[in-house]
């Protein structure tokens, strides 16, 4: 497969499509591309294409498994979102009362930070501090 501008598509499930649209749009910079049913929306950051399904038994990317197991939000994978200044963006986020996980950290590529879209997915802030770990 040749890599022409490959988007990378994430799909998170979310309790409430609408709340997370809004998170995502009016807090991180994310474009709605198309909402066509109140359990699905898709979303796109440049090369990132964000899936937003709710539990739904019926249909869809949110169904349950075969097994009967139910699709819910939350857990630990995330995907990063690059800022140029992390502490302005945490402190104006904090503004808007979005729930972080943890302070910011620093490591060895640089400073990052989880903070929770309404339905407590994680979205990791990142701000390399090496040129080679920004995207």
């Amino acid at each position: 497969m040749e890599n022409q501008g490959t988007k990378v598509q994430v799909r998170y499930i979310v309790n409430d499509v609408d709340a997370a649209i809004d998170f995502y749009t009016g807090k991180l910079g994310f474009k709605l591309e198309m909402h066509p049913a109140p359990a699905f929306a898709m979303l796109s950051r440049g090369n990132l294409r964000l899936v937003l399904s709710s539990p739904n038994p019926a249909a869809g990317g949110g169904q349950d498994m075969p097994d009967g197991t139910r699709q819910t939000p939350g857990g630990w994978n995330r995907f990063a979102v690059e800022v140029k200044d992390i502490a302005t963006v945490v402190e104006s986020l904090r503004g808007m009362r979005a729930h972080f996980r943890n302070d910011i950290v620093t490591g060895v590529g640089g400073k990052q930070i989880i903070v929770e879209d309404p339905s407590g997915n994680p979205v990791e802030l990142f701000e390399p501090i090496l040129p080679e770990a920004g995207v």
